[in-house]
């Protein structure tokens, strides 16, 4: 990791944990310069990825403003596991494993995939329990010529936490798509839905760094528990 991209991390982490809160002042550029011995177009480097990734705002004569990162409930762009969002947002919560075994890729996903359907992965289920009530069913599969091994005490924390820092690969990419769909019985059978018709389900096919395909996923969230959102930044009229 580059070294301005290790200080973005840093100030990132302390703008999430709210050392730095919404509407504080980033130390100035000098002094970030000093505090991590480095030089000052290092600093502008951090500072711009802070920009571009909706933590600061800049303002002539004042400096780097906190912006308010509540925002980041659920990142449309981002690709975070459901861990690194409820520790970064002390979201109180717990994860119930419904299902972690091997079998063939369901036929709708390997289509969607284009993979064989003798594909096989690891099926793992999850309910997402928030105040007593399950809000969110996710549904991942992982395929096992990448991922070989998956014990239930790894499926039953952060999936991207076993990858990345136990199997040593390195996550880099995943097209999304969301809808809005009727609930189904299975739905109804787990999370708690009261009397609601439909719920938002996010999809993905995950890659890795390398652009090797490991992982297609389904999260469905109840519709009044969590909402799904981005930061946007014009960067000028573009000319042509």
């Amino acid at each position: 990791m580059s070294k301005f991209h290790e200080i973005f991390v840093d100030i990132e982490s302390a703008i999430l944990n709210q050392t730095y809160k919404s509407g504080d002042l980033l130390p100035s550029e000098n002094d970030l310069t000093k505090q991590y011995n480095v030089s000052r177009e290092t600093i502008r480097k951090a500072l711009t990825l802070l920009l571009e990734s909706g933590y600061i705002q800049k303002k002539q004569g004042k400096g780097s403003i906190v912006l308010d990162v509540k925002r980041f409930d659920f990142p449309i762009s981002g690709l975070t596991s459901y861990q690194e969002l409820q520790n970064a947002q002390n979201i109180s919560s717990q994860t119930l494993l419904i299902e972690n075994k091997i079998t063939k890729i369901p036929k709708h996903i390997a289509e969607f995939l284009k993979v064989p359907e003798s594909t096989e992965v690891h099926t793992v289920i999850r309910a997402r329990k928030v105040n007593q009530e399950v809000v969110i069913l996710d549904k991942d599969y992982l395929l096992t010529s990448i991922i070989e091994e998956l014990p239930d005490e790894e499926a039953e924390n952060s999936l991207y936490h076993y990858i990345e820092h136990k199997l040593g690969l390195k996550i880099g990419y995943a097209r999304k798509e969301f809808t809005v769909e009727p609930v189904t019985d299975e739905d109804r059978s787990i999370m708690s839905l009261h009397d609601d018709h439909h719920i938002v389900v996010t999809r993905s096919d995950v890659h890795l760094e390398d652009t090797r395909l490991f992982q297609y996923t389904e999260s469905r969230h109840r519709l009044d528990k969590f909402r799904f959102v981005d930061f946007a930044r014009r960067r000028g009229p573009q000319t042509y």
